[in-house]
């Protein structure tokens, strides 16, 4: 980010409060580029029973064989979606895969409260299913399916790999952007009592921490410099258990100059550091 738009992100504050939520996603906007002339998009494809078990495929030309990225958005477990009209969001991510050449995927799913923990998992193990029957028919590879995910999304994404790791064998790679991975030892907050529940001594069978640890998953992890603290204390969590476990470092990816939504959100804008960084990781798991 430049000296510039970090201090204006900065000025934001650090929690997830409506001014600092609205006025990023605003001023994110204004920045972004806009879709490509070229990417084509068919959208609201069913993979599930739910009205919410949708998805958008982003492609440019006639791909064959290529790589799937797929992204599942943030929102706290109980709102967002993969396209509001009107809005770049998220539909940035699916033209960021499409101008790399990839099959671009971008999803919905079930919210809380109506919808608890292993509702995300499971929703992510039917997109994954559809995708793997289908994809091919819209140039990608079902072989080579990278899944990413921003706040909410990034912890059902680490579900799925960490709750159906079976199923989740032969996924390429994840991307988990400041995502909870821990419900033991996580902030305690409205948005995580409607998921998992009011009664915290029931959250421990939702944890993803242990089963990311036994994953053969290649993962990037990244947090924002002006993440809250809770964020922050998930990825140093990642950090020791996974060193401890693995005796490697993990890919954990510091953004510095972002908040909790700018990094997914300057995708597609002049601001092309996440998004190097990201279809660097997709290059090396799917090469």
């Amino acid at each position: 980010m430049t000296p510039a738009i970090r201090k204006k992100l900065e000025a934001f504050g650090p929690n997830l409060t409506p001014d600092m939520l609205g006025g990023t996603q605003a001023m994110m906007a204004e920045m972004n580029n806009g879709m490509h002339a070229d990417t084509k998009v068919v959208r609201d494809i069913s993979y599930g029973p739910d009205e919410r078990n949708r998805l958008d495929i982003f492609t440019q030309g006639s791909p064959q064989g290529a790589p799937v990225f797929v992204f599942v958005h943030g929102g706290g477990f109980v709102m967002g979606d993969k396209h509001t009209e009107g809005s770049p969001f998220y539909s940035n991510m699916g033209d960021f895969a499409a101008r790399h050449g990839w099959v671009g995927v971008t999803i919905t799913y079930r919210l809380a409260p109506d919808n608890r923990f292993p509702s995300g998992p499971d929703d992510l193990m039917a997109a994954v299913e559809w995708l793997r029957a289908n994809v091919a028919d819209h140039g990608g590879d079902p072989e080579r399916i990278v899944l990413s995910g921003q706040s909410a999304g990034a912890t059902h994404v680490a579900g799925y790999l960490a709750h159906r790791r079976e199923h989740a064998e032969g996924i390429a790679g994840a991307v988990l952007m400041s995502g909870i991975y821990d419900t033991m030892t996580c902030e305690p907050n409205q948005f995580a009592e409607a998921y998992y529940g009011k009664d915290r001594k029931g959250w421990g069978p939702a944890s993803c921490m242990a089963g990311l640890l036994a994953s053969e998953v290649p993962i990037q992890f990244s947090v924002a410099e002006f993440d809250p603290d809770d964020f922050h204390q998930q990825a140093a969590q990642v950090v020791e258990q996974w060193t401890a476990t693995k005796h490697r470092l993990p890919e954990m990816q510091y953004l510095s100059g972002h908040n909790h939504l700018s990094p997914a959100l300057s995708i597609g804008s002049d601001q092309r550091e996440v998004e190097r960084m990201v279809a660097g990781f997709v290059g090396r798991v799917t090469g």
